[in-house]
C-alpha cells in the first residue's frame, strides 16, 4: 500500500486547524474574561454543538423516520422529566426497537 503525497499535506492542515483553535484562545486571551454574554456564549457552546451534531443523525440512525421519531420524542420527554442519561438512552432505544418490530409485523 503506498501513501499519496497529498495525504500528508492534508494531515498537515489538519493538524495545524486543530491547533489553532486550542492555541490561539491562550495567546489572545491574557486575563479573565468578565464579560457575562462572552462567557454564557462559551458556557454554552459545547451542548449547541453537541446538539447540532446528534439530532440530525438520530433521523438516519434507524430503519425508518418513523421509528426515528418516537426514539426522539422518548428521549426528549424522558430528558425534560430529569431522567438519567442512561435512562433515557436505554428507553428511546426499547421504543425504537418496539416501534421498528412493530412496524415489521403488524404491517
Amino acid at each position: 500500500m503506498t501513501v499519496r503525497p497529498m495525504f500528508f499535506v492534508y494531515l498537515l492542515v489538519m493538524a495545524g486547524v486543530t491547533y489553532l483553535v486550542r492555541m490561539l484562545p491562550l495567546v489572545l486571551v491574557k486575563r479573565k474574561i468578565e464579560n457575562r454574554f462572552l462567557l454564557s456564549f462559551l458556557y454554552y457552546m459545547p451542548y449547541a454543538v453537541l446538539s447540532v451534531m446528534t439530532v440530525p443523525a438520530i433521523f438516519y440512525a434507524t430503519g425508518s423516520f418513523a421509528s426515528a421519531l418516537v426514539g426522539f420524542l422518548t428521549a426528549l420527554v424522558l430528558a425534560y422529566f430529569g431522567r438519567s442519561l442512561v435512562v433515557v438512552a436505554g428507553a428511546s432505544s426499547f421504543a425504537v426497537l418496539v416501534c421498528e418490530l412493530l412496524m415489521k409485523y403488524l404491517i
